[in-house]
């Protein structure tokens, strides 16, 4: 499932960050917050962006606090809340004006993106991973957003695969849930 390339990696990027930056659950055991956020935010955006450059500590808290806003449209969307989720992401289109802008950079060809007015680094990252996230909410795709249903997991993730059944953030997560329930069947007889 592609949304378009340049949705698609920011949609990636807003995953990416929701699962470096927030604190919570991951593959069974806790995930605190990240004790540097410059480095952890750096890796969210390298997870998609190999080449990006270094994030400052400043940036990467504020990319943390983005990352927190992001997750709460997630967790409204696996909740069932698309009204709550479209809220959210409309907030964030508000406060970072996005807007779509045609850029070339880096030998790329022209592509779309979603910059705010700010022009900080989370600033823009906000702006962009609203707009790729109201994009895929306000299509017919929306239920591809969502949180890890194993136990002791609440990383997110997007589903792009073509019959739309994902339900685990990692094949690890995946493989977790199929050897409990190997296990709790072979307990059983």
């Amino acid at each position: 499932m592609n949304f378009n390339s340049h949705t698609d990696g920011v949609v990636r990027v807003a995953v990416a960050l929701v699962n470096e930056l927030t604190p919570g659950e991951r593959r069974g055991r806790p995930f605190p917050a990240p004790a540097d956020v410059a480095a952890a935010a750096t890796a969210g955006l390298r997870a998609v962006r190999p080449a990006y450059r270094e994030v400052g500590a400043d940036e990467g808290a504020e990319l943390a606090a983005v990352a927190a806003r992001l997750r709460a449209v997630f967790a409204a969307v696996a909740d069932g809340d698309v009204d709550g989720a479209a809220e959210r992401v409309n907030a964030l289109l508000a406060e970072t004006q996005a807007r779509p802008l045609l850029e070339r950079h880096d030998g790329e060809p022209w592509h779309l993106h979603f910059h705010g007015s700010r022009g900080t680094t989370a600033g823009d990252w906000a702006a962009s991973c609203a707009t790729g996230l109201a994009i895929v909410l306000g299509g017919e795709f929306h239920d591809r957003l969502g949180v890890c249903t194993a136990p002791s997991c609440d990383r997110v993730y997007v589903d792009v695969s073509r019959n739309g059944t994902r339900r685990f953030c990692s094949t690890a997560c995946q493989n977790r849930v199929k050897t409990a329930a190997f296990r709790a069947r072979a307990r059983a007889e």
